[in-house]
């Protein structure tokens, strides 16, 4: 009986996820989902970022258990922004993206980057509508993640490596990250970045409109 139930909230969030796609597809937005623990730099990424890509126009829907801090920062450089506040919830669901696009004046956004909650487990079997996962990795967190985690990295479209201006300061092999990569994702491009720093920024920016390119 419970195998029915959870069944039956997963189809009906894949059957709201499309929804949200078609609608994103309709108005030409490339969605992009952003997964990762907490502070491996989501935000200080899209801060970084946003502005790159001017004058193309983005926006973002930012997932947090409580408080508006990471939107209020983003509000600075985006679009729009809408918080989307879980509670206890430890990751976005489709309907709480659909109520978040209902907020959003999609016209003339050509990137849409959904923040969501930082969690390395519940957000990676969840589809939100989006075009394309990106999961997050910081060199602070250790070597061992996409071993220890492998649901939040088989899925993605694209592994970030963040912080790497912090490599001469920690005991890091980033060797095992594309070691243990390599047997569960060989589709997934990975970018070494300090968002910081302004390392890797470029070929990340470059895989955003390739991106965008190619799915829309």
């Amino acid at each position: 009986m419970k195998i029915k139930v959870v069944e039956s909230v997963l189809k009906a969030n894949d059957a709201v996820a499309s929804e949200n796609r078609r609608r994103l597809d309709a108005a030409g937005v490339l969605a992009i989902n952003l997964m990762s623990a907490p502070g491996s730099g989501k935000t200080t990424l899209l801060e970084k970022t946003i502005p790159a890509l001017a004058p193309v126009r983005c926006a973002v829907l930012v997932g947090d258990l409580q408080t508006t801090r990471d939107a209020e920062r983003l509000g600075k450089c985006a679009a729009d922004v809408v918080q989307i506040n879980t509670g206890r919830g430890c990751h976005l669901t489709a309907t709480q993206v659909a109520e978040g696009l209902a907020s959003l004046d999609l016209n003339g956004i050509s990137f849409l980057f959904i923040e969501n909650v930082g969690n390395m487990v519940c957000p990676a079997g969840v589809d939100l509508g989006e075009h394309v996962r990106v999961a997050l990795l910081s060199t602070p967190e250790g070597d061992d993640k996409v071993a220890k985690y492998p649901t939040l990295f088989q899925p993605a479209d694209a592994v970030l490596l963040t912080k790497i201006d912090l490599l001469g300061a920690l005991d890091y092999d980033k060797r095992k990250v594309y070691e243990d990569l390599s047997r569960i994702n060989t589709r997934a491009v990975l970018i070494e970045l300090s968002p910081k720093a302004g390392a890797g920024m470029e070929r990340w920016l470059a895989w955003l409109r390739q991106q965008r390119g190619e799915r829309t």
